[in-house]
């Protein structure tokens, strides 16, 4: 557990805010700005991403929280816009932060802090785990699509893209590791290289067959 309820209500509380939605109620949703993190007091939290499933984009599950847990902490910290949607499993109650409440109490409380460290360790391990067993086309076809659509329709010249990894993260609707993920499969094969902050494929027909 990263909170427990005694704990996330003690500290600092009266700059807290406690927050119930009901089931089905969506907390966040992708694409939201967000300066908030928040703490499952009690029920359950869905947390979805859309994707592509057979040429058809779809919400796929990723997370189902419990009491204790926290999510939304990437907001706090990097300040980035909501990259998956939070929906309330039953009546929940939750522990809303800010980011300098966060920061405050992990300043009195350093184990709060350790403790959210080794949850999100816990959780990129089993996020690596999940890209390891996912085949070639399921993290790199969003990834070629996309990069196909946005160049030019020439196959005889060579792709060049100015673009970043939040950039490209967001039109594939993809985590930002996925995205890294696939971005080294294609450079394994060769089939891309990243210069500077521009994309590069030398033989685009090769590129965008890669997933067909």
């Amino acid at each position: 557990m990263v909170l427990s309820p005694g704990e996330s209500t003690q500290i600092q509380v009266d700059q807290a805010f406690q927050r119930v939605f009901e089931d089905g109620e969506i907390i966040f949703d992708e694409g939201d700005a967000g300066i908030d993190l928040y703490v499952i007091q009690s029920g359950q939290v869905q947390i979805s991403r859309s994707g592509e499933a057979g040429g058809l984009v779809a919400n796929r599950v990723v997370a189902r929280l419990a009491p204790g847990d926290f999510f939304g902490e990437m907001s706090v910290v990097l300040g980035e816009i909501r990259t998956a949607r939070a929906v309330a499993v039953g009546r929940t109650e939750l522990l809303e932060l800010d980011g300098e409440t966060l920061e405050a109490m992990c300043i009195e409380r350093p184990e709060i802090a350790i403790r959210m460290i080794q949850r999100l360790a816990i959780r990129l391990i089993a996020a690596e785990r999940r890209l390891a067993a996912l085949g070639l086309d399921e993290l790199v076809g969003p990834l070629v699509r996309y990069l196909s659509a946005r160049a030019a329709n020439d196959l005889d010249e060579e792709l060049r893209l100015h673009t970043t990894l939040r950039e490209l993260a967001s039109g594939c609707k993809m985590t930002l590791q996925e995205t890294h993920q696939a971005l080294h499969q294609l450079m394994d094969q060769k089939l891309i290289r990243l210069v500077g902050d521009e994309l590069i494929a030398p033989d685009p027909a090769a590129f965008s067959s890669a997933v067909n």
